[in-house]
């Protein structure tokens, strides 16, 4: 393959009246793909696609901190044996909409479900797919306590990076990887930041159908446009578009266990 679009949802109801030609547009140019799982129902959406698809389509499940269904644990272990499961997630913390009057119940509702997705990932033994939004330090402060126990090569991924190169370091040390998207082809404040963390821990990914990179700014995003986003990095990176382009399938097949 030429590229690994490490974080995108394409069994979400935008890509409902065209999703086999937009996975088919990927496939043709040679563009993996990993559909993360936001919501159980939509975990299990991710993994049919997998099933449809017997190359080049791979799955993570896990409920996204904003959703406030049930999580069905024993569920999401037996779903998780899949082969094509390849990480649990996307699971974090997100504090940007919460009400202040809200903020400890909810702070303590999203750190006991992500405690349940650590759980999760040290019993399946696959990496974690981590969002973190306005929770640096508690999302760290929560690994921190299980890192020990979580798998050594990859632990995690940390989803959309947007945090300091403080927040970076910690998460380096942890054994983590990044991924970034559209943003950085239109958003020079992650610059410094892509040229800090080393090469072989970066991901590409488009989160579609969200904040589609330029050319494309506006519009719905898909896999396939996570080719901008890897000559973003090149030029940001000033290294030579082909050496991202392997570089990143390499650190994604290791991240994710990908053959």
């Amino acid at each position: 393959m030429k590229l690994i679009d490490s974080h995108t949802h394409v069994q979400l109801k935008q890509f409902n009246p065209d999703r086999d030609e937009v996975i088919k547009r990927a496939l043709e140019k040679e563009i993996w793909m990993v559909n993360v799982g936001t919501t159980r129902k939509d975990s299990q959406a991710a993994v049919d696609l997998c099933d449809a698809y017997p190359e080049g389509v791979f799955a993570t499940i896990g409920q996204h901190p904003d959703e406030r269904e049930v999580f069905d644990y024993d569920w999401y272990v037996k779903t998780g044996k899949h082969a094509k499961v390849v990480a649990i997630g996307e699971c974090g913390l997100d504090y940007f909409r919460v009400e202040p009057h809200l903020f400890n119940e909810e702070r303590e509702r999203q750190i006991e479900l992500f405690e349940q997705h650590i759980a999760l990932a040290i019993e399946l033994e696959k990496p974690l797919m981590v969002h973190c939004r306005d929770a640096f330090s508690d999302v760290k402060s929560v690994i921190k306590k299980q890192i020990a126990d979580m798998p050594a090569e990859v632990p995690g991924i940390l989803h959309f990076f947007t945090g300091t190169k403080e927040d970076a370091k910690t998460f380096l040390d942890f054994g983590f990887m990044f991924t970034f998207g559209g943003l950085i082809t239109f958003n020079r404040e992650f610059d410094e930041i892509l040229r800090y963390i080393p090469k072989e821990r970066i991901l590409l990914e488009t989160d579609a159908p969200f904040v589609a990179p330029e050319p494309y700014r506006g519009k719905r995003n898909e896999p396939s446009y996570v080719i901008e986003v890897a000559r973003a990095l090149a030029g940001v990176r000033k290294a030579p578009f082909e050496e991202v382009c392997k570089q990143t399938v390499q650190n994604a097949k290791s991240a994710f266990g990908i053959k």
